[in-house]
């Protein structure tokens, strides 16, 4: 595998952008891209939880990949792709098909309807979906919430290294701030998942993050890099706490939509939802600018 640049800094969750009628919709892709871009984004992370993938078929997969790929040509846009599912074959196709584009990374979740029950058999399970691409870097994503699966991501990282050549890291999105300290010092890349907690996951080491926050927020969680750098823990706690408002305000409407919605705010019109992912209707979407406006959102991100 060649050597690997990890990911640090703000690898931002993409949503993938809709019809109304629910229709996979390619064209703002290209506007996504710029919207990163403009706001200092070096990574994307496309098809994950954020993107929708467990709603979206095969073919639907592989064309938002080719998007990606097609409209970031010649920028410095970095492109991981989330390949997990629960067919392995379909993993294994998308696996390729990034690893064919170019790819920085590929990432995946365990499958989750049957479930691996053993710390071996979700190794075993992410080795056939990594070897599909044996020359890109490959990360588990643990996310238990949406998952089900609570296996030890302390105990994958120590054994699956044996079985996982291509191994780089976890993408940990899980609240177990001890756990996450013991990863961190695995020698591994753990960039952290949780938009809400990522000062305290800063203060146990994190270089990098993923989240959906990113879309919308991107400058928030700059600054709070930043003044975490410069050791200025006070405002590192207000971009924090603006980023908690946020995500709780959006959650309140339903957080799905109401992040699709304010991109639309942001002149990046990714579409509704898809279901089972309830819509907004325009009431609530009226509600939800004016709230953004009334918290200060608008002024936060400029």
């Amino acid at each position: 595998m060649p050597p690997h640049t990890p990911l640090h800094g703000l690898v931002c969750a993409t949503h993938t952008p809709f019809h109304d009628d629910g229709s996979l919709n390619l064209d703002p892709v290209e506007s996504q891209a710029a919207h990163l871009l403009k706001n200092r984004v070096t990574t994307a992370f496309i098809g994950g939880s954020t993107g929708e993938s467990a709603s979206l078929s095969l073919t639907e997969r592989l064309a938002l990949a080719d998007r990606w790929f097609s409209v970031t040509s010649g920028t410095t846009l970095r492109i991981v792709v989330h390949v997990g599912a629960n067919c392995l074959q379909d993993a294994r196709a998308l696996a390729a098909q990034a690893e064919n584009l170019g790819a920085s990374a590929i990432s995946a979740l365990a499958p989750s309807y049957f479930k691996p029950r053993s710390t071996a058999v979700l190794i075993d399970t992410c080795a056939a979906i990594a070897s599909a691409a044996p020359d890109t870097p490959f990360y588990y994503y643990d996310i238990p919430a949406l998952t089900g699966i609570s296996l030890s991501p302390e105990e994958f990282l120590a054994e699956a290294p044996a079985r996982i050549p291509n191994l780089a890291g976890i993408k940990y999105t899980n609240a177990d701030l001890m756990t996450y300290q013991y990863c961190l010092r695995s020698g591994f890349d753990v960039p952290y998942g949780l938009d809400e907690h990522f000062l305290g996951a800063l203060a146990m080491g994190a270089k990098g993050a993923v989240g959906s926050g990113f879309n919308f927020a991107a400058p928030i969680y700059l600054r709070l890099l930043d003044t975490f750098a410069r050791g200025d823990l006070e405002s590192a706690r207000t971009e924090q706490f603006r980023g908690v408002q946020i995500i709780r305000l959006l959650a309140s409407h339903g957080y799905m939509a109401a992040a699709k919605a304010t991109m639309s705010f942001l002149g990046v019109p990714v579409g509704p939802p898809r279901l089972p992912n309830p819509s907004l209707s325009a009431e609530s979407s009226a509600s939800l600018r004016s709230s953004l406006d009334s918290l200060g959102f608008f002024d936060w991100i400029r």
